[in-house]
């Protein structure tokens, strides 16, 4: 199994490592509300933009033949992507 198609199959670390960035986003928010206008809608553009790209990727994934797995890892890995740099971004502070 090639590291693609393994790359959507921890989903648990995926959904850990959403949550802390939900909660550290939301506690920024909270600490600097007049930034929030920007920010927010910078996340939520974010947001679309992985969405779209996991669209596309999940399609050459399912015209490629790719089983149903590496179809959804393929679709999630934008998501995944972006998380983990959140993440990695907001621990730097």
């Amino acid at each position: 199994m090639s590291g693609r198609k393994g790359a959507g199959a921890n989903w648990p670390l995926f959904a850990w490592q959403a949550g802390w960035v939900f909660a550290l986003r939301s506690a920024d928010l909270m600490a600097s509300p007049a930034s929030a206008s920007s920010e927010l809608t910078r996340m939520a553009l974010e947001k679309q933009r992985a969405f779209a790209d996991g669209w596309f990727a999940a399609g050459r994934a399912a015209m490629r033949g790719e089983n149903p797995a590496a179809v959804m890892a393929a679709a999630a890995s934008p998501a995944r992507r972006r998380v983990s740099a959140n993440l990695r971004t907001l621990r730097k502070g």
